[in-house]
């Protein structure tokens, strides 16, 4: 694992200063504690930071072909790399290393931009090749490594793992972007089509970049995205068999690795399936790690503690306190963005607890996106049924009025709200699960905003990515259009920013074998009827893991990685949260009503209403302005 940064010119091949890279290199040392290298040739420059995972001795970067017309800088593993270099090898390449940098290279000589579909992993990488004269920028199918860009005053592109590489560039004017600030109030973080500094942009996931000399930058093109719009014919049985044999191979591929390994293990199904294959695979006991609460509600070690017995693993446990609130500068300042997932805290904690052991963790993430685990699809998916029963007359002028006038329950659980539950049915299926998705609905974010900025934001709408992206989905069943667009927005925006920001602050690798692009291929050609079944996701994942884990694992209801933040700002935290209705941070922002702020706080410490989430949105942004913008 790795960070990589470079500049591009564009119109003529103006000499790049290598100590330009080297400083855009510098404040995303801890991608890559092992070495550092940068290469510059007429008109372009390249640096890489190097974690050292595979064939540590050699595969220095940025690397060069022989001949040297073709220089790579790599962020990421490619897990089918020796099955690839004895393909390229048949056919006449020869390799000087035995790690994955130099298969890359090999495989962009042999097909070009074609070389993306035969690569299984994750990454991002930008190859110069002087004889087609081109800078190639391309990141992996579902966005698991990060690559951000701008294009500057002189003519160049400049490109980074993190913003904060970017930001290093003097030509970068840093500008806020209010539309960003919008999205990142409605979903708590900023999507990948977007940047809170104006004038930056991310490549999204499964696209690439092609950049050549004399030519205007183009879109970027896609060359992977989730497909379900086909059905296996397969029955229940056959159809667990063929998920256990896809995800034995995702793990066993993730355990290549020249330095230590292990997992993360929460306890929930997707953790324990991952470290159950694991302990299968490997001759020794598998190196686990759990974060657990001071608050037993939340609290999911014990669960953890019973697979890591069952599996006979070498476990350690640690527990998140109040007093962790401490590392929020830490976190903020990894994020560059503002990131209001809470359980970035956990997730450092579980991340640094693993680099004590290991190099390379493998995690859970994506199960829940690709099998429909989370409970907002399966509450998606029942009302959709609901919405099909009922006229959009009705339900718009029945259950819409009725929605406001209920009495507001943030205490109840989510199937006895029944007035998200009518609002959520008046609207059309594309509006109502964008709102689910969220975390500040659009009535709530009017209050938040004054005049001015409302009147600067125009017609923009946060939701709108989801509306568009449901409605485009290639599916069909509507559960299919809820779940492409989280695979499309929320996956790369947040679950997966999440997990690399935080085990690379510790320069960790994490790795995600229940995102092989195989196994979302396959979730998403199975039926609706095998991911949720009796008002549970992940039914068929279930299913297959039966063999290998206890029921009350499999079966017991969803918690989720979740931080107390509401019960910590009205303990031990509340000053913190008082303090945003007078920060001059968000006050000088000029975007605010200030005092609809200090009605949230006060609502919320009185136990009126829950605004926890809210109110930990709005101390990560006042965190990020000020970093950013020095607001």
């Amino acid at each position: 694992m790795c960070g990589i940064a470079g500049i591009y010119h564009l119109e003529t091949a103006k000499p790049v200063d290598p100590a330009r890279v080297r400083a855009m290199l510098h404040p995303m040392a801890h991608r890559g504690p092992d070495g550092s290298g940068d290469w510059t040739a007429p008109g372009v420059g390249l640096g890489h930071l190097r974690l050292s995972i595979i064939d540590i001795a050699g595969s220095p970067q940025p690397m060069a072909s022989d001949d040297e017309a073709v220089t790579l800088t790599y962020n990421g593993e490619i897990y089918n790399f020796r099955a690839l270099r004895a393909e390229l090898e048949d056919r006449g390449h020869r390799f000087r290393t035995s790690g994955d940098t130099e298969v890359i290279i090999a495989a962009w000589r042999q097909w070009g931009p074609d070389c993306l579909s035969r690569l299984n992993g994750m990454f991002a990488f930008a190859i110069h090749d002087h004889v087609r004269g081109c800078l190639f920028l391309a990141r992996d199918r579902l966005g698991v490594k990060p690559l951000h860009y701008a294009r500057l005053s002189d003519g160049s592109i400049a490109f980074a793992s993190e913003l904060k590489g970017l930001l290093r560039h003097p030509l970068l004017r840093c500008e806020a972007k209010l539309t960003a600030v919008e999205d990142y109030l409605a979903f708590g973080y900023v999507p990948d089509d977007s940047c809170i500094v104006a004038g930056v942009e991310k490549l999204p996931a499964g696209h690439y970049l092609m950049l050549e000399r004399g030519k205007a930058v183009p879109a970027p093109s896609c060359w992977w995205s989730p497909d379900f719009s086909n059905r296996i014919r397969a029955s229940e049985g056959e159809a667990a068999e063929h998920l256990v044999h896809l995800m034995r191979a995702a793990v066993t591929d993730r355990m290549v690795a020249d330095v230590p390994l292990g997992a993360f293990l929460s306890g929930g199904v997707d953790s324990s399936a991952v470290v159950a294959l694991m302990a299968e695979a490997s001759a020794r006991a598998v190196r686990t790690c759990t974060i657990g609460f001071d608050q037993a509600a939340l609290d999911e070690t014990a669960y953890a503690q019973q697979i890591a017995e069952r599996f006979a693993t070498d476990h350690r446990t640690r527990t998140v306190a109040a007093a962790d609130f401490a590392l929020v500068d830490r976190i903020a300042d990894m994020f560059d963005e503002p990131f209001a997932d809470a359980s970035a805290l956990p997730t450092y904690r579980v991340c640094e607890l693993a680099r004590e052991e290991v190099t390379v963790a493998l995690s859970g993430d994506g199960a829940d996106e690709a099998f429909a685990g989370y409970r907002r699809l399966v509450f998606q998916h029942q009302e959709e049924r609901l919405r099909a029963m009922i006229p959009a007359v009705l339900r718009r002028n029945l259950l819409g009025p009725l929605a406001r006038v209920w009495p507001q329950m943030d205490w109840a659980p989510r199937p006895l709200r029944a007035r998200a539950t009518l609002a959520g049915l008046s609207k059309g299926g594309a509006e109502a699960y964008a709102e689910a998705v969220g975390v500040t609905g659009p009535d709530q974010r009017a209050r938040l905003f004054n005049d001015a900025a409302k009147r600067a934001l125009g017609d923009h709408v946060a939701e709108a990515r989801y509306w568009k992206a449901m409605v485009e989905a290639p599916a069909r069943e509507r559960l299919d259009r809820a779940q492409y667009a989280d695979l499309k927005i929320w996956l790369p925006g947040d679950i997966l920013t999440k997990t690399d920001r935080m085990s690379m602050a510790v320069s960790l690798e994490a790795r995600e074998p229940l995102l092989d692009y195989r196994l979302v291929e396959f979730a998403a050609a199975l039926p609706a009827a095998m991911r949720v079944k009796g008002g549970t996701g992940k039914a068929i994942l279930k299913q297959a893991m039966e063999r290998y884990l206890p029921h009350d694992i499999l079966y017991r209801p969803k918690m989720g990685f979740v931080t107390p933040v509401s019960h910590w700002f009205r303990g031990a935290l509340a000053d913190q949260a008082r303090a945003l209705a007078t920060s001059s941070t968000l006050a000088r922002s000029g975007w605010f009503d200030m005092a609809e702020i200090e009605r949230i706080v006060a609502a919320h410490q009185a136990g009126r209403r829950d605004h926890g989430r809210l109110i930990w949105q709005f101390f990560m942004l006042e965190k990020s302005l000020a970093k950013l913008f020095g607001l």
